[in-house]
């Protein structure tokens, strides 16, 4: 009888520890899926950020190309005033040297 339990223990006990074994390498597969997993969403993850980047520089390059067209066409009405000025101030400076040449003092514009 004491044969009997103690060969029913030992059954059990190698039963146990072949669930245990199965159950060890459920984990252990289980632990690898996951970090084939955690790699996999770290290349897209670290793919995300270079498209995210790329886009990023696209559009500050676009920005930056507005803001010289801007610039560009500031200038050249800038320009376009100050010549227009300019051509003012040598027709009224050649009206007061040629009224100051021909004696007759500055002519009113």
């Amino acid at each position: 009888m004491v044969d009997e339990a103690l060969k029913r223990l030992l059954d059990a006990e190698a039963r146990a520890e072949l669930v245990i074994a199965g159950a060890e390498a459920e984990r252990q597969k289980i632990i690898d899926q996951a970090r084939l997993e955690v790699q996999v969403l770290e290349r897209q993850h670290a793919e995300r950020i270079k498209e995210i980047h790329a886009a990023f520089l696209a559009q500050s390059a676009q920005r930056a190309q507005q803001t010289i067209a801007e610039l560009k066409r500031h200038n050249t009405d800038r320009a376009a005033s100050l010549r227009h000025a300019a051509k003012e101030s040598e027709s009224q400076a050649l009206d007061t040297a040629l009224g100051l040449l021909t004696g007759g003092g500055p002519t009113e514009p």
